[in-house]
């Protein structure tokens, strides 16, 4: 008589008879992983660059934590300070970043220096302004990454070729840079941009309505405070800066 057995580990059953025995297996089941996610890349500092420029081109900088950068790297925010060491210089690499390949000018003709020098600025301001929040951040920042010293030896060299003295010209990049990332908070129009549309009206109509007998200059300057475009405004006052600085003597050390 066949005899019929489960006794067996992973054998479904065994049939015997007189001449034969055969033997049915289970099969194996196909192993699973207790991941329910894909290993996680390592982890470096030019991957966390990209991760925060990713956020702060969609949603503007201040979502661009390190707790958030954090969850996008499936870290633990203390990780990422073997990478940067703090907001600053994570807001300094972003800054070289977006100037990772700002045109420029050959700085070799000297009958175009000034003009070199206001569309470099111009530039710079443009690249920044769609980051306005940034741009705020960088005001109160000293950025030493290379594209930023790229820039400034640009800005040197432009000032050199206009004649301008070394220490005139060290002292009026850092002027020019002010008023350039200045320019770029105020009008940015990137993610994190206020809307000042409100302010702006407000200040329009109080200038509008001002009395003479109180403030007789801005009631005879009034039809020009808010004359120009802004192109036209950034421009001159660059060539005001510039003109100031390439005139004006450092004192003396």
């Amino acid at each position: 008589m066949p005899l019929l057995t489960d006794t067996v580990p992973q054998l479904t059953c065994i049939l015997t008879n007189t001449f034969v025995t055969i033997v049915f297996m289970t099969p194996r089941p196909a192993p699973i992983s207790r991941r329910d996610r894909p290993a996680k890349p390592p982890l470096s500092r030019a991957g966390l660059i990209a991760v925060a420029l990713r956020i702060m081109r969609e949603e503007g900088l201040e979502k661009a934590t390190m707790r958030r950068l954090a969850a996008e790297l499936d870290t633990g925010p203390a990780s990422l300070y073997v990478y940067v060491e703090n907001t600053a210089e994570l807001h300094t690499a972003l800054l070289d970043e977006i100037l990772d390949g700002l045109p420029m000018p050959a700085g070799d003709d000297p009958a175009r220096w000034r003009d070199d020098l206001i569309d470099l600025l111009g530039s710079y301001t443009q690249a920044l302004a769609e980051h306005p929040t940034l741009a705020r951040s960088v005001l109160l920042l000293r950025p030493s990454g290379p594209n930023y010293l790229r820039l400034i030896d640009a800005l040197l060299g432009l000032l050199w070729l206009g004649g301008v003295p070394v220490r005139r010209a060290a002292w009026g990049v850092d002027l020019l840079l002010q008023q350039s990332t200045a320019a770029a908070a105020e009008h940015g129009t990137g993610p994190g941009a206020p809307d000042s549309t409100e302010q702006e009206d407000q200040q329009l109509t109080a200038v509008r309505e001002v009395k003479s007998s109180e403030h007789p200059h801005i009631a005879t300057a009034r039809a020009e405070l808010f004359s120009g475009t802004g192109r036209q405004r950034r421009r001159w006052a660059l060539t005001a800066l510039i003109d100031g600085i390439a005139s004006t003597p450092t004192p003396k050390i």
